[in-house]
């Protein structure tokens, strides 16, 4: 066995331009599938980023996130057991000097937020200025960075969904180890700048809530839907997670799409792989013979061929892995700080055992054929 591994070597190297094009393409393909994998894991199976995301939970009208909630829930959930703060959480959207510029933008409650955001790491002094001045904001440290924002700064944020105009003084800069990129704002000052008859004065997109144990989450969440159950806006609360899960599930059924998307992704390597193996042997047809001549055993022919492509695949997969987590890193970086996390080494570790499993399958045939070849007729074949 080991005698063929510098045979295999040398065979990979000899047609350089096809060798590279074939890495290139595996890797291309196994960059994108790993790119997928990291979505999935992101999506269904990330760990929390931090012990109080754990705790926190979000409500939401139960029938969509369009529809709104009463401002009166907020005193009602706070007195419910196990329920350590909660915060309005309602979605401003608008445009900060231009419509591409997108970051997260929150009316919140400025004496809660910092409560059950514990992941927000902000100074004392700072999160006192923000709470005490009534058009303050705090962003996030990726936004000030980004938009070359200091403290005392001016931000005008120009609404959407509301008709108005906010003129926000940045007063505090907050640290979050996954580089969101959010902004909180107060919501008596949105409150102040709708008109006296707007019915959105009185209402809440979400609620944003801390439980006191994770014990306690599920029996918060179960007791604030029986809660409002029977009202004219049922809820349905769910861990921050899940409530991300559900976000996405308006898309469509995201499982199904990545499974496709991996499905079709596979069986192209497969195709292109089959196909470059099969023209490798037989032009390679007669030198087989004669390395039968020589002494090598059919099974011998079979490992070489064999190796030949597993080689040319796992290292195509190794250098797809890397792609995946480099496109990752792009994404992430310009997704406004939507949390999508590398390709961790349990995606890393389904490619390349991939990448092996298509070399084997995409030489087998050919492998197989090659080594039970009449030498006579090889030694004839013409090409």
């Amino acid at each position: 066995m080991f005698k063929l591994v510098p045979l295999i070597f040398r065979n990979v190297l000899r047609s350089r331009r096809r060798s590279l094009l074939t890495l290139a393409s595996t890797a291309i393909s196994l960059g994108l599938l790993a790119l997928m994998l990291a979505i999935y894991q992101g999506f269904f199976h990330a760990e929390d980023s931090s012990p109080s995301e754990a705790l926190r939970l979000v409500c939401r009208h139960r029938v969509s996130l369009t529809q709104t909630l009463p401002a009166s829930y907020q005193q009602r959930i706070l007195a419910i057991e196990g329920v350590a703060d909660a915060t309005a959480w309602s979605w401003f959207q608008g445009t900060y000097i231009e419509p591409q510029n997108f970051f997260a933008r929150f009316a919140v409650d400025p004496d809660r937020v910092f409560n059950i955001r514990q992941d927000w790491i902000i100074s004392d002094e700072q999160r006192t200025a923000f709470q005490r001045e009534r058009t303050a904001c705090a962003i996030g440290e990726a936004i000030a960075e980004k938009y070359d924002i200091e403290l005392g700064d001016r931000m005008t944020i120009v609404g959407d969904i509301y008709d108005v105009t906010l003129e926000l003084t940045v007063a505090a800069i907050f640290r979050h180890p996954p580089n969101t990129e959010s902004l909180v704002f107060h919501r008596e000052y949105l409150t102040e700048l709708l008109p006296q008859a707007a019915a959105s004065r009185d209402e809440v997109g979400t609620y944003l809530i801390l439980a006191d144990s994770p014990a306690a989450v599920p029996r918060v969440a179960r007791a604030i839907d029986t809660m409002f159950d029977n009202s004219p806006y049922p809820t349905r609360t769910e861990s921050e997670k899940e409530f991300g899960r559900s976000f996405l599930a308006f898309l469509g059924n995201i499982k199904l799409f990545l499974a496709a998307i991996c499905g079709a992704l596979t069986f192209t390597i497969l195709l292109v792989s089959a196909n470059t193996v099969a023209m490798a042997v037989r032009e390679r047809t007669r030198e087989m013979a004669v390395l039968r001549t020589l002494g090598y055993t059919p099974g011998e022919i079979l490992l070489l061929v064999l190796g030949e492509a597993m080689l040319i695949s796992i290292v195509g997969g190794a250098l797809g892995v890397a792609l995946g987590a480099g496109l990752a890193a792009l994404i992430a970086s310009g997704s406004g700080g939507f949390p999508l996390p590398g390709v961790k080494w349990q995606a890393a570790t389904v490619v390349i055992t991939l990448a092996a499993i298509i070399g084997v399958l995409a030489a087998l045939v050919p492998a197989v054929l090659a080594s039970r070849k009449n030498i006579v007729e090889s030694l004839r074949f013409s090409g």
